[in-house]
């Protein structure tokens, strides 16, 4: 059974100008995900595969009677390192668009609370790239550097096409089974 974190809402008397981030981590990076967009954090979800999904799809799973796709976010980001265990990983359920995804992380950390003004834009370099469009900016913190993402735009149209349609095939096949 899964270990499941929820997150409350933000407070938001005292803390303007503060961010709050849930912080995990991919490979050897830190990211860190706007705490609003975070539904809830899953220990070891079991995951189901689907066939023919893109590279970057792990699955679905069941999430209290909702079908929740779900991206490996370290095949999404191109991000492999070999110290890395994938034992044991983390889903972070993220409400993208009213639409409910589930991402695979290594680990989830804390949650930061970081000045907004603090937040720089990535450097030139990293986002020249198409696919690096998602980077919303890095903080620097106590043990490093720590890369925000836009998880608006982590998965393109056509891919958050693709993920609908999974869903919506899956609903079908099940109601058939009834």
């Amino acid at each position: 059974m899964a270990e499941i974190f929820n997150i409350d809402e933000a407070e938001d008397s005292e803390d303007e100008g503060l961010m709050q981030l849930v912080g995990f981590g991919v490979a050897s990076e830190k990211f860190g995900v706007d705490i609003l967009m975070v539904q809830e954090i899953l220990r070891s979800a079991e995951v189901t595969a689907v066939p023919n999904s893109p590279e970057f799809v792990e699955g679905v799973l069941n999430l209290r009677g909702n079908i929740v796709p779900v991206i490996d976010l370290r095949k999404r980001l191109n991000l492999y390192d070999e110290n890395s265990s994938q034992k044991k990983s983390w889903v972070l359920i993220l409400n993208i668009d009213n639409r409910i995804v589930g991402f695979i992380v290594d680990h989830v950390t804390e949650v930061l609370k970081i000045e907004e003004n603090s937040v720089e834009a990535a450097p030139d370099i990293i986002v020249a790239g198409l696919e690096s469009q998602y980077i919303q900016g890095v903080c620097k913190i106590d043990d490093g550097l720590i890369i925000i993402l836009d998880f608006d735009l982590v998965l393109f149209n056509e891919e958050q096409k693709v993920l609908g349609e999974i869903g919506d095939e899956l609903l079908l096949t099940e109601s058939e089974m009834i």
